[in-house]
């Protein structure tokens, strides 16, 4: 049995090896191990994986074990040959065919957050974002640093695209929004909460409303069965009209400003809600101290690093719709990444 010294260092160690086993799961990713290894009839062999793949095979071997020490790939031997295949987690979440599949977001985590993270001392010292250092891009206008080219937009709306297949129905669940038939989704970005809201809500329609540039990407790249429900309107949620609605939808949005422009945003739209209507923010929501759970203490640090926010307690979201006029408010936790708060005049 190890010494209480002992364990204290493993688990130093682990921490700081954390940044090995994300970028192990960027790399079998963007290498196409688990859809080599699904569309494969029977398991493979590190030598035949590296053959596939066009890697080499000693490399090929050492990632495929580690992917299965962390439960992403399972090994069985044969006559002294290792035969690799998916587990249900890899095959559930990182293979490109299954609904289900997170891969454009972790490009995205992979490509653009996790070299944001590398100058995580400097977001604490300035107390800003880091898309000057990481990319060379000034962030005085904060989404034209985010979406700093089309296929940087792209790759983030698919990146949402993913997160909602998992997290929309938690969270539009969380209440019964059946009172609500018109609802805007501002920033709602490619419109997958739209979809997951008009299956979940079969008579409400969902207007989605973003930039002009966003607007354009959704509808050349996105389809959308529900078409007759889901409608695009194009403009800045700061300055132009809102859409008229029942319910507005205020998702992974107010995270990324500060308390002073979330106000602004919350009184217009507290102005535009009809009586009895209302705004339902869905965010990852920190404990009361603020103090856990742990993956929003990372998210928060995250929109240090990429954003001019930060996320928040109930009750901090709480005083924000106070403020801006939201007399009746309800916070629900899902159990999930997201939390669902739903504030009424």
């Amino acid at each position: 049995m190890s010494s209480p010294e002992e364990q204290a260092f493993r688990l130093l160690t682990e921490y700081s090896n954390g940044f090995m086993v994300s970028q192990v799961l960027f790399a079998a990713c963007e290498l196409g191990v688990f859809d080599l290894l699904a569309e494969a009839p029977e398991p493979l062999g590190a030598v035949a994986v590296a053959a596939r793949l066009g890697t080499s095979s000693h490399g090929t071997e050492l990632l495929l074990d580690t992917c299965v020490s962390l439960k992403l790939l399972q090994v069985e031997t044969k006559t002294g040959k290792a035969l690799y295949q998916n587990t249900e987690l890899s095959s559930t979440y990182l293979v490109r065919a299954s609904p289900k599949c997170q891969g454009n977001m972790l490009r995205y985590l992979a490509r653009t957050t996790y070299l944001c993270w590398g100058h995580l001392t400097q977001a604490v010292r300035d107390g800003r974002n880091q898309y000057l250092e990481a990319f060379g891009v000034p962030s005085d206008q904060l989404f034209s640093a985010i979406y700093r080219s089309e296929d940087e937009r792209l790759q983030f709306m698919r990146g949402l695209q993913d997160v909602w297949s998992i997290s929309g129905r938690p969270v539009l669940g969380a209440f019964d929004l059946s009172p609500f038939p018109l609802i805007c989704d501002v920033g709602g970005c490619s419109g997958a909460l739209a979809k997951e809201c008009t299956s979940l809500y079969p008579a409400c329609r969902v207007a989605v409303f973003d930039t002009p540039e966003v607007v354009q990407t959704a509808e050349k790249h996105f389809s959308f069965p529900e078409a007759a429900r889901i409608s695009f309107c194009a403009g800045d949620f700061f300055k132009d009209p809102l859409p008229e609605a029942d319910l507005y939808i205020l998702a992974r949005v107010l995270h990324d400003w500060t308390d002073e422009r979330c106000s602004r945003l919350l009184a217009r739209i507290h102005g535009a809600c009809k009586p009895g209507g209302g705004v339902l923010v869905i965010e990852s929501l920190l404990a009361a101290d603020g103090r856990g759970p742990l993956t929003a203490q990372l998210y928060s640090l995250n929109m240090l690093v990429q954003t001019e926010g930060r996320e928040r307690t109930p009750a901090q979201y709480r005083a924000l719709l106070a403020a801006a006029g939201f007399r009746h408010v309800q916070c629900r936790r899902t159990g999930g990444l997201y939390d669902a708060i739903l504030a009424t005049r």
